[in-house]
């Protein structure tokens, strides 16, 4: 199949839009070229250019086109106004089923034709996330001025234009040619295949895959912190970015100035991060290394020593940006900057940051008897949690937020406890962190996620669809994660409504707050399913279920889980389905069948055995379930397997007796309300 290469190139594209670039650019020259059947098609992305290469079909076939025009008898200006349209006589209609059909040969195409016919569309609606218009002449925008389009297939130039009209399109025709590095080889060069162009390309100083640019960045970076007995501290994020930031990448060490050393690791490294994209690094025991890292866009011809001066030389103006914030914040005890949350404003409804805190301090004292850690600690904690927030340094650096607090609090005397719990607030921040398993922290953690909750909830900001802008998602899975991974037995309904008594009175019976509990349930349900767990039997056990332990309702999930995946619980699962279905049936006619069964009318053993399985079963079950012991409970629930079986091998259920039927179906009706003690076994797939 012939191959065909295609290349924007233009001035710097911003970092975070090229994976997509490429992923929308391989998705529309899929659609736009569908008739050429595409194969094989691969994407590359860098600063200046996105690119695809792909195999498509020679031609589009030619093909015989139906066009229906009116029915027979249509008045005649009908019949006219059809013909007229495609340009024919009514000699070349005829008649089918009814209607005039007009056939048509549509000529075989070029695949070259086909590119040049739909390219230029293409190019003019492609998605970015935003977009530039430059110059005079044309309407046509980019992400930054589109210099060059490159179009070969198999060897040729597939010639088109951008322009339309008396829109010059910035006169862009598209052509074989490329271009180098901007600073090592600059110049246009021709191509003639993918192949070439990426050999090309490398000769000239870029690295079109992004994916490679990644691996030599890595590698680069790992083998010079080895070189001196040092890690670089892992940032696949930041790894991401410089990628798209180099088109050849050459990683360099710089040295940091001892009278920094005494700034915390966190507020150098996100200096560093976010001011100059320059990697940490750390000795073998974990603390800070006095070396950064960071990649360069060329190959120096001094071996990068004027480079790594100049990189060290702004890292020191940077630093000493971080210290005069350190120094100055710590004149200032954050007990002291208490009064200044009352002019933070939280959110127009819920007050300010000063309302929030004393909202939490509330909370924390109330968490702290249900965790069991010291409530003087926890509202301390919690009433210095958000003071960090009037600090300069996090003014600077917002991802400090917590960090610092802690920090402070440990400078200004405050007990270890304390500290630690304001640093750790805002953790876990993603599903990798760690989770705090200090009491205070715990308390501290749930306090500000369960009033975030509370209140955006109350005040009518839940998450709509795909959007979440206060990260309640998020809150909800922290809240979890908290109390699972601490093995917390809380009441979360309970803990809800205490929050919602210290809102402002106008949102203490907000309408929404009614399906905060639905909302951790689908988050639990979220997170059940990412760990590979059976997600279906949280869904079952939850059903007409108003429990929210969490704890507790994951035990139950876990065993009934369990018991499913033996045979005698497959089997159970079956025949209580086959229980319900014919309940539901049979309710319909003269239902419900609710009443309790009367041993005096079974008049076949397989019936005696399955109530007497049920009269042993069923308080054990209740009996299990209220001390928790649930696997006892389903093992309990897996023997009635047997006696059902058995049932539904011998009796008849719909029996010819009206009172033999009834007492039958009371005895069903028995089974299934058992069953539903411990799930709803409707809910379970498969």
């Amino acid at each position: 199949m012939p191959e065909l290469l295609i290349e924007l190139f233009s001035e710097e594209i911003p970092a975070r839009m090229q994976s997509q670039a490429g992923e929308n650019l391989l998705r529309l020259l899929t659609e736009a070229l569908a008739p050429l059947h595409p194969q094989n098609a691969v994407a590359a992305t860098g600063p200046r250019r996105i690119a695809a290469s792909l195999n498509i079909d020679a031609t589009v076939p030619g093909r015989t086109v139906s066009e229906r025009g009116p029915r027979e008898g249509a008045p005649d200006k009908a019949l006219d106004g059809f013909t007229r349209k495609h340009g024919v006589t009514r000699d070349a209609l005829t008649l089918q089923n009814g209607f005039w059909i007009l056939e048509r040969e549509e000529p075989a195409v070029s695949a070259q034709a086909h590119i040049a016919a739909v390219l230029p569309d293409l190019l003019r609606r492609f998605p970015w996330p935003k977009s530039m218009r430059w110059g005079a002449g044309s309407s046509f925008t980019w992400v930054r001025p589109l210099r060059r389009i490159l179009c070969i297939l198999d060897g040729e130039t597939v010639p088109f234009s951008l322009a339309q009209g008396e829109d010059n399109g910035h006169n862009l025709v598209a052509a074989n040619l490329t271009e180098g590095h901007r600073f090592l080889n600059p110049g246009a060069v021709a191509v003639s295949s993918a192949a070439e162009w990426r050999k090309t390309l490398h000769d000239r100083h870029v690295m079109v895959d992004a994916a490679e640019r990644r691996k030599t960045i890595t590698e680069g970076l790992n083998a010079l912190a080895a070189s001196e007995g040092l890690q670089i501290v892992p940032d696949a994020g930041l790894v991401d970015e410089v990628a798209g930031l180099v088109e050849w990448p050459v990683p360099f060490l710089g040295q940091i100035d001892a009278q920094f050393m005494e700034l915390p690791a966190e507020v150098m490294q996100v200096s560093m991060r976010v001011n100059q994209r320059y990697f940490a690094l750390r000795n073998s025991d974990g603390t800070a290394a006095p070396r950064f890292a960071f990649v360069a866009n060329i190959v120096p011809a001094d071996d990068g020593t004027l480079i790594v001066t100049g990189n060290e030389r702004v890292l020191r103006a940077r630093f000493a940006d971080a210290r005069h914030f350190w120094d100055l914040d710590r004149k200032q005890t954050l007990a002291s900057r208490l009064k200044a949350l009352d002019s933070i404003t939280f959110h127009a409804s819920l007050g300010s940051q000063g309302d929030r805190t004393r909202r939490m301090v509330r909370l924390a004292g109330i968490l702290a008897d249900m965790v069991g850690a010291p409530k003087a600690d926890c509202e301390r904690a919690a009433k210095l949690s958000k003071t960090d927030l009037t600090t300069g340094m996090v003014g600077e650096f917002p991802e400090l937020q917590g960090v610092m607090g802690g920090y402070y609090a440990k400078h200004d005397g405050e007990s270890a406890a304390v500290a630690q719990a304001i640093s750790e607030q805002y953790t876990p921040r993603g599903p990798g962190d760690s989770v705090p398993t200090a009491p205070v922290s715990v308390v501290l953690g749930l306090a500000d996620r369960i009033d975030m909750l509370v209140a955006f909830f109350a005040a009518g900001e839940k998450p709509s669809g795909s959007g979440d802008p206060f990260g309640l998602r998020r809150a909800a899975l922290g809240v979890i994660r908290l109390i699972r991974e601490n093995n917390l037995r809380l009441d979360l309904v309970r803990l809800f409504v205490l929050a919602a008594e210290a809102l402002p009175a106008d949102l203490q019976d907000a309408p929404d707050l009614d399906l905060l509990p639905q909302f951790i349930a689908e988050r639990l349900r979220v997170q059940v399913r990412s760990e590979g767990a059976r997600h279906d039997c949280l869904a079952a056990i939850s059903v007409d279920n108003s429990d929210t332990d969490i704890v507790r309702l994951l035990a139950r999930a876990h065993a009934l889980q369990d018991m499913l995946e033996t045979e005698d619980g497959k089997n159970l699962l079956a025949a209580t389905r086959r229980a319900a279905n014919i309940l539901r049936i049979e309710d319909k006619k003269d239902g419900p069948h609710e009443d309790m069964p009367d041993p005096a009318l079974f008049t076949q053993d397989e019936e005696r055995a399955l109530f007497d399985a049920l009269e042993r079963v069923e308080p054990a079950v209740e009996k299990d379930f209220a001390a928790e012991r649930f696997t006892d409970a389903m093992r309990e629930a897996a023997s009635l397997r047997e006696p059902l079986d058995k049932f539904f091998e011998v009796v008849t259920v719909n029996a010819p007796e009206p009172e033999l039927r009834l007492n039958r179906l009371k005895l069903l009706s028995r089974v299934v309300r058992m069953m539903r003690l411990i799930a709803d076994f409707s809910q379970i797939e498969g």
